[in-house]
């Protein structure tokens, strides 16, 4: 029997809302643009994008339109902690999840949410990436609560947040759903990674949408997803994480977990194998970016560039991310107000 059977008699359990915020990815695409002087490179989710808090501190705002702080997790990298431990990033202690590694976004997803369930066998959860940029907040935020009542609806579903496409962008993946469009979420026919120019747009014309990374799912029913494709991952992690023989032994038990468990890709090795758990609900054109490569940098920077300039006066230092990628894309626009948190500490 599989841990989401044994956890509890009762599926459909009024557990709490929780959100995780992923933060442990090294931003490797975008290193041309996040390397200081010294050499070292700034990952993603630590720098900002127009000189504000950086993309961690912007997740974990968006993340409280769903879960107060003391639901609101973060998982981050051992070898980063140069830079997460210098934010003030506003979750509890026990609710900043450190892997000893980046052993790819499936096992930095299963390590929180079993923590999660561990604590709270029925929980509901959004995941959200941390290194992403939203123009138009409300927009999303709406949709977040959406795709929270959709899973309270249907808890035997995870719900993806499907992006209307602004352009066809052959450098994202897009979610096929099923059938016409319509209020709620709808059942997935494929994924499509990273199309040709020409194929975005028939994508698009099929009603193909962007794939966000942002989904909505009941605990249990994402602990099935896993199930399905590393039962054997899943349940040695399981032991680890509710041992009770002290934090330090804990603590090597998943150090030496992760030197052995393989990568594994979230959306490739889990997702693309569960369709029968997948539904995509679409969220209305809100500006979003993933700011993956340096050419969307630069055309999310250049589209809203007036919003820079109107920020610019008003921006803050609590929570500045180290570097500012636009500003190392477009070091002239200086004049708009954009700056870099001082580097004497790293560089």
């Amino acid at each position: 029997m599989h841990l989401s059977q044994q956890r509890s008699p009762s599926f459909h359990g009024a557990g709490d809302s929780w959100a995780l915020v992923l933060a442990g990815g090294e931003g490797s695409r975008l290193q041309s643009l996040t390397t200081l002087a010294s050499g070292l490179a700034v990952p993603k989710q630590f720098c900002s994008f127009g000189g504000g808090p950086s993309l961690l501190n912007d997740a974990l705002k968006r993340a409280s339109v769903i879960a107060p702080a003391e639901r609101a997790c973060a998982i981050v990298s051992e070898h980063h902690a140069r830079w997460w431990q210098s934010l003030p990033i506003s979750v509890p202690k026990q609710n900043l999840i450190v892997q000893p590694r980046n052993r790819g976004t499936a096992i930095g997803i299963l390590l929180p949410l079993l923590q999660i369930l561990h604590r709270d066998p029925n929980a509901s959860l959004v995941v959200l990436p941390s290194d992403h940029y939203v123009r138009n907040e409300a927009v999303l935020a709406n949709s977040l609560r959406t795709s929270m009542s959709e899973v309270a609806r249907r808890s035997d579903r995870i719900v993806l947040l499907g992006l209307t496409p602004e352009d066809a962008d052959p450098e994202l993946g897009y979610i096929v759903p099923m059938g016409d469009g319509g209020p709620t979420a709808r059942e997935v026919s494929q994924f499509i990674e990273k199309p040709s120019a020409a194929s975005a747009n028939v994508l698009i014309e099929r009603g193909g949408l962007w794939n966000s990374f942002i989904f909505a799912a009941h605990g249990k029913t994402l602990l099935r997803a896993f199930e399905a494709r590393c039962a054997d991952v899943v349940a040695e992690l399981w032991e680890i994480v509710t041992s009770h023989g002290g934090e330090e032994t804990r603590r090597r038990n998943l150090a030496a977990f992760y030197e052995r468990v393989p990568c594994l890709d979230f959306s490739r090795d889990v997702l693309e194998t569960s369709l029968r758990y997948l539904a995509v609900s679409a969220v209305p054109p809100c500006g979003w970016s993933d700011l993956g490569t340096p050419r969307r940098v630069a055309e999310t920077f250049t589209r809203y560039a007036s919003t820079f300039r109107n920020q610019a006066a008003a921006l803050v230092e609590e929570g500045q991310g180290f570097l500012d990628l636009a500003a190392h894309l477009f070091p002239v626009q200086g004049a708009f107000g954009l700056r870099d948190r001082p580097q004497s500490k790293y560089s």
